[in-house]
């Protein structure tokens, strides 16, 4: 009987993201507040001599890779390294958070096939070095790991869990289109040097403003609606000018709120409740647009049984 473990993992929505100034590395310190949605993708891993991935889901697949780039792989064959497991993975992605859309759903192929291989394998690694090795795949994964509602500085993979109260209700507009998260941070480089003089010096290492904070605290969505921010959205709507009109759309239909989450295209609406929710799903959708409902918070990587 071939053994396999199946984990489900969030894809997630930045309510808020500052990106700090270029630095000498290329990089940028980010100060972001996380909240993991009800959005899965689903790993299913079973032994193998080698290391393979298959996709299939409900979003468009076309951008994602099935060979050794793939981040899935790339979890495996580094946990293995880490391990010094000889054998390999048959990875099956089930993907239902959309690809390069800002939400974090290649994070979340990582973080659930490193645990389900170290569950699979028997190689029992601490929590605190898969988070570490979580770090090295990307930025976003050791959030897809924990999941709930939290501050990410740093890279953004420096994580402190943030208290939220009570259910926050998203409704996400999903893109037919991609967007690079290096080109919309180049861009958002580019509008800096070129008003460098009408704006503040930018703060190399950035914060979560206090008003979010405590808007999650409270578990207020309207507090939240107005203390939300994103340093990339202006970047991405400059690079896609398309998403403004979604925006105002969503605002238009009951939405507290639109951001771009992350670096884009997504947007997600931050809704009063479960039945605003639902009216702006509908709304939205007769404006030909693909939307799906989402919950937050909710849990990070799990191990499920089929």
């Amino acid at each position: 009987m071939v053994r396999r473990v199946h984990v489900k993992a969030p894809g997630k929505v930045n309510v808020f993201l500052k990106v700090g100034a270029l630095l000498d590395d290329g990089y940028h310190d980010v100060a972001i507040a996380y909240q993991a949605v009800s959005l899965y993708e689903d790993v299913r891993v079973s032994e193998a001599d080698d290391f393979r991935v298959s996709v299939a889901g409900t979003v468009e697949l076309s951008r994602v890779p099935t060979d050794g780039s793939n981040i899935a792989i790339r979890a495996a064959r580094l946990l293995a390294a880490k391990t010094g497991y000889r054998g390999g993975a048959d990875i099956e992605l089930t993907k239902h958070v959309p690809v390069t859309g800002g939400m974090g759903g290649g994070s979340a192929d990582a973080a659930a096939t490193l645990l389900a291989c170290d569950t699979l394998w028997g190689t029992e690694v601490p929590r605190e070095e898969l988070l570490e090795l979580a770090r090295k795949l990307g930025s976003d994964v050791p959030f897809a790991f924990t999941g709930g509602t939290a501050i990410g500085t740093g890279r953004g993979d420096e994580l402190s869990p943030a208290l939220a109260q009570g259910t926050f209700q998203w409704v996400l507009a999903l893109a037919d289109f991609g967007l690079s998260t290096p080109a919309v941070y180049r861009e958002l480089d580019a509008h800096r040097e070129r008003h460098a003089q009408d704006i503040f010096p930018v703060d190399p290492r950035p914060s979560v403003d206090t008003d979010v904070l405590q808007a999650l605290r409270a578990g207020d969505p309207t507090m939240l609606a107005e203390a939300m921010h994103n340093d990339l959205q202006a970047p991405a709507l400059h690079l896609q000018p398309s998403l403004t009109e979604v925006i105002e759309l969503g605002e238009q239909n009951g939405a507290l709120a639109g951001i771009v989450s992350g670096s884009g295209p997504t947007v997600a609406f931050l809704t009063p409740d479960a039945d605003a929710a639902l009216e702006l799903q509908v709304a939205l959708s007769a404006a030909r647009l693909a939307v799906v409902r989402a919950t937050g918070p909710v849990h990070g990587a799990r191990i499920v049984s089929d």
